[in-house]
């Protein structure tokens, strides 16, 4: 598995480095946004347990890939709370995502639809020590354009992980306050940003 990792770090470095290399046009944009999450399972019954909603927090850098599409590595992240059967008490799960993104731009009159799909990874990290995992990405969006240098950004956007029941990611020693539903981890995030071109 460190194997798969490093290949795909490493061919997501090199074709961001050619692409960012040949680009003209670049922008930078914050996100901030609303995680709506998968439930995860209690270690200890057969109950599910529910995951808070909370607000999460991006960054993206883009570069022009010719007129009507863009790359893009974005970064997010948010902070969920669940309460454990275990101890009754509320814990944390803290997800960073990194992703590569193509953007696909259709335009129209006043606006632009866009379509992103992205490959990277997901670190997950708990009270217990954290684990990073596989992840995909795909999102729909709008770009409403204020001025040349300035575009406003709506988006929503999924992201599937890869994940492993078995992991004892929840768990201290034998204790584990929680364990993964499923394979994989699925949330939406509703978003926007403010995009500036560079």
């Amino acid at each position: 598995m460190k194997l798969f990792y490093r290949t795909m770090i490493m061919a997501i470095a090199a074709l961001s480095y050619t692409n960012i290399a040949n680009a003209t046009n670049y922008e930078i944009t914050p996100f901030v946004g609303h995680n709506i999450s998968d439930s995860i399972d209690s270690a200890i019954s057969t109950n599910s347990l529910s995951i808070s909603n909370d607000t999460s927090y991006g960054l993206g850098f883009a570069w022009q890939n010719g007129p009507n599409g863009q790359g893009q590595v974005l970064v997010n992240y948010v902070s969920h709370d669940y309460k454990s059967d275990l101890d009754n008490k509320n814990h944390q799960l803290n997800i960073t995502y990194a992703h590569f993104n193509g953007v696909a731009l259709y335009r129209q009159a006043n606006y632009m639809t866009t379509l992103s799909l992205g490959l990277g990874g997901a670190y997950f990290d708990t009270d217990n020590g954290g684990k990073t995992y596989p992840s995909f990405t795909i999102a729909l969006g709008t770009r409403y354009s204020i001025n040349k240098q300035w575009e406003f950004i709506t988006e929503l956007r999924s992201f599937a992980t890869l994940t492993d029941k078995e992991d004892k990611l929840f768990c201290q020693q034998t204790n584990c306050t929680a364990q993964f539903s499923d394979a994989t981890w699925v949330e939406t995030n509703l978003a926007m940003g403010l995009a500036y071109k560079f």
